[in-house]
């Protein structure tokens, strides 16, 4: 036949409903809207940031240098063939303000001082006056005003300076380059900035330089330019292509991941994919078995069914192209403020191309099976459809299926940002699809194999598990997903409100104290013990350096960082000390004497010398307020994290920093009801410390976690919906085997209820069985995130995680039933004169 013929005959068969097809579209639709919504936000997120680097950089080159300013010819050579020169200086500081009810007395800041040259690029948005600003006018946050109750004209303190409120802040330019800041920030002109007292030798304080170029200038050119002048520096460098790279780097994986469950949700959806395709070449087989008596041939009988379900299968793709493109505005517009950027609309070709490929992709692999079986089966066979048993797919079908398959491995491989990490996530969903099939084809031979039960609604549940044309291998996968998703999802949430509300205020201390003068540490301690008699300080000294050189290899020569070393991307808290710090556990070589006078020494975190390939007797070299110092390792250490105490992958002995200029911090515990005393009287006697309550580190931990979790639960549920749709299918696969049996079972006298009962027989026995399975590979996951990833502590909260199995178990027992009842309303009369 024509290929015009046959489509004539598949448009004439296609319900413009798309009755039978319906779980198709749906199945797809939810996959790919899903996909291509998390693909375009994630693309529009990037390409934002990509496109915004001048503006939010500050410049086309950012040049960032901690504890010192830079001196006289290296800012001539930073300056040289630039089209415009800043300077900004960066310092954590307590700010107090007027005092009214109802604000506190104090609140930790991000003190931001700007010459006359800022912004370079952008605009700084304010209500009030914008800048010039006087030395003794200052710029303050929207939340920094609504902390303070500040209005324009108003005063604040900062150290031992007094500044005016000059406007409110509206936008910041250079915002999300500046990075994660632990309070609202204020800004003040240079001058005004060194008038506080707070720029002090060793305070912890972060000077940049954005420099503007001609437009023929390279930046990366520029930052070649001043590594090879300035090798020893221990600089840290930004351009305009990568203006914020934490939050790049962090959406961009953020994103990966989400995309991977997106998969995962679509793989899951196949299958519902399979059973929808399935029930309705089912309902299709008197025309089939029909065509073919009247001559089709196999080759048409496929074209037809073919076309129907592809254009089903374009639809659906295409109008969840559609949702996923329009998503990301509707998202934007309600939770664009918690963005780094706010994305400007519009279409993201490469995430909506690879969404819909994906989506077809898998439509042909989980369509093909079912189809290949009603083309390849005789007529008189296809009228038997019913009681006789399924064959399985020819050699032509499983290679078609295989080749779909791995086309899908290969773009999710080829386009994700980890290669191994997305192998790994879409090895295991096929693990525990492989486990849950193996499962449900067991459940089968065991149930065939068991005697015969005594009780009429048991055997009837137990014969339904195994009898021809059963669904229990969809069943078990089905119920399996959703089941094991649930348990995954309650574990992982109370494991993380467990380890925040119950085991970090366990451990940590009350407040962290910065940048206390190192000549006052007498003072400081005494100041403390009168004001929280029996308080437990811990005070270290503290620096800022780069690593420059492990191993005799230098950083700057190496092509890409090492696997899991972060720490190599700029610069890192560093530290002395004589004894052991708090936290760390020795676990190879030796700690140096309290009196050591050789050769400088340091002790390294154990995960960071795996990561660098170094050990005991190694060198590091690290780049120290513009000196490169290079130590021998000492000894390596086990940091515990989890205390939240002073934990430096770098402690250095005593005699090789004690001399240089840096500061005092300190963790302070106590009772709560001596930390407003405290924190008065320190901020009295030392201007320039900052005082940082552990409550507010906590509470942002908490914000961050939360919006991720939010972001995972929204993305699972849709695996949830995918698993959920698959049971559907399942059903409607078995819907006219059922009908079928129903009538037999009515006309030999049975009640509704007894085969709704023996219905529910079934269903309970396969939830009851995968309950177990369910528990084990859901805790195994969440396990693994919890533990591995995040390296939390596991303490789930049984009670829920089991009421939660619970509640899904009696969801997805309710939905089977629920789409039994049209097998339970089809008319005996009727249906025996259609067999």
């Amino acid at each position: 036949m024509s290929w015009a013929a046959l489509w004539r005959i598949a448009r004439r068969d296609l319900h413009a409903g798309f009755r039978g097809l319906r779980l198709l579209f749906v199945c797809l639709f939810l996959g790919v809207a899903t996909l291509a919504t998390i693909g375009s936000l994630t693309a529009s997120i990037t390409s934002e940031l990509a496109a915004r680097g001048r503006v939010i950089l500050g410049g086309d080159v950012e040049v960032e240098m901690t504890q010192r300013e830079a001196l006289p010819d290296e800012r001539a050579v930073m300056q040289q063939g630039t089209a415009g020169f800043s300077e900004t200086i960066r310092i954590r500081a307590m700010v107090n303000g007027p005092a009214r009810p109802g604000t506190p007395g104090a609140v930790l800041t991000e003190l931001k001082g700007v010459d006359s040259a800022y912004p370079l690029t952008g605009n700084l948005r304010v209500e009030g006056a914008g800048p010039p600003l006087g030395k003794d006018m200052v710029l303050v946050d929207r939340a920094l005003a609504d902390r303070l109750l500040l209005r324009v004209g108003d005063s604040l303190r900062y150290g031992t300076a007094w500044f005016r409120v000059a406007g409110i802040i509206v936008e910041e330019p250079d915002r999300v380059g500046e990075g994660f800041t632990l309070g609202p920030v204020a800004i003040v002109s240079l001058e005004g900035l060194r008038q506080t007292g707070l720029v002090q030798p060793g305070a912890l304080y972060e000077t940049k330089y954005r420099l503007t170029l001609p437009a023929t200038a390279a930046p990366d050119g520029v930052v070649e330019r001043l590594k090879a002048r300035f090798p020893a520096a221990g600089w840290e460098y930004k351009t305009r292509e990568r203006a914020a790279p934490g939050a790049d780097r962090f959406f961009q994986r953020l994103g990966q991941f989400l995309s991977l469950i997106g998969l995962a949700a679509l793989v899951i959806a196949g299958i519902g994919v399979g059973n929808g395709v399935g029930a309705y070449l089912a309902s299709k087989r008197g025309g089939i078995a029909t065509l073919k008596v009247l001559g089709a041939t196999t080759r048409d009988i496929a074209r037809i069914y073919l076309m129907q379900i592809g254009a089903v299968a374009l639809l659906a793709v295409a109008s969840g192209l559609a949702v996923g493109a329009a998503l990301p505005s509707v998202i934007v517009a309600l939770v664009g403020d918690l963005l780094p950027v706010r994305p400007a609309t519009g279409l993201h070709a490469l995430p909506l191309l690879t969404s819909g490929t994906f989506g077809l992709l898998i439509a042909f692999a989980f369509a093909l099976p079912p189809l290949a079986r009603a083309r390849s089966l005789p007529a008189a066979a296809l009228f038997r459809d019913l009681v006789e048993r399924p064959v399985r797919p020819d050699a032509r079908t499983l290679g078609g299926v295989a080749l779909a398959a791995g086309a899908v491995v290969v773009l999710a491989i080829a386009t994700a940002r980890d290669p191994l990490f997305a192998a790994a996530v879409l090895a295991s969903v096929a693990g525990v699809l492989i486990i849950l099939a193996g499962l449900g084809h067991v459940i089968r031979r065991i149930a065939a194999r068991l005697p015969r039960q005594r009780a009429p609604l048991l055997r009837l549940a137990i014969a339904n598990l195994h009898r021809p044309g059963s669904q229990t291998v969809a069943l078990v996968i089905a119920l399996g997903l959703a089941l094991t998703l649930f348990v995954t999802l309650a574990a992982i949430q109370t494991s993380l409100d467990a380890e925040i509300e119950r085991a970090v205020p366990a451990r940590a201390p009350d407040q962290f104290v910065l940048d206390v003068p190192s000549d006052q540490r007498a003072r400081f301690e005494a100041l403390v013990q009168r004001n929280a008699p029996g308080a437990t300080l811990n005070v270290v000294p503290s620096l800022r350096g780069t690593i420059t050189a492990f191993g005799g290899t230098r950083v700057a020569d190496l092509a890409t960082l090492p696997d899991d070393a972060w720490f190599l991307r700029g610069e890192r808290g560093v530290t002395y000390s004589a004894t052991l710090p708090q936290g760390s556990v020795l676990t190879a070589g030796k700690w140096w004497p309290a009196d050591y006078a050789g050769p400088p020494l340091v002790s390294l975190d154990r995960e960071a010398a795996r990561a660098m390939d170094v050990g005991v007797g190694d060198t590091l070299t690290i780049s120290i307020l513009g000196r490169e110092i290079e130590a021998q390792i000492a000894n390596l250490r086990e940091i515990h994290w989890e205390t939240m105490g002073f934990n430096y992958i770098m402690v250095f002995s005593p005699n090789t920093l004690a001399a240089a200029p840096h500061s005092l911090t300190a963790t302070i515990e106590m009772q709560d009801r001596y930390q407003g005393a405290v924190t008065r009287a320190l901020l009295a006697a030392f201007p320039s410390a900052s005082i940082i309550a552990t409550r507010e580190i906590v509470g942002q931990v908490r914000t961050i976690l939360d919006q991720m979790a939010a972001a995972i639960l929204l993305s699972a549920s849709v695996a949830i919906l995918a698993g959920i749709a698959v049971l559907v299918g399942a059903i409607a696969a078995s819907r006219a085997a059922r009908t079928y049996d129903s009538t037999i079972l009515k006309t030999l006298g049975a009640t509704r209820a007894q085969v709704l009962g023996a219905q529910a027989v079934e269903y309970a026995l396969l939830a009851a069985v995968l309950a177990a399975l369910a528990l084990a590979l859901g805790i195994g996951a969440a396990w693994f995130v919890i533990v591995q990833v995040f390296e939390f502590g596991w303490a789930p909260d049984w009670a829920t995680v089991l009421a939660t199995l619970l509640g899904g178990a009696m969801l997805t027992l309710g939905i089977g039933l629920a789409g039994s009842w049209p097998v339970l309303s089809a008319r005996p009369a009727a249906v025996l004169r259609r067999l």
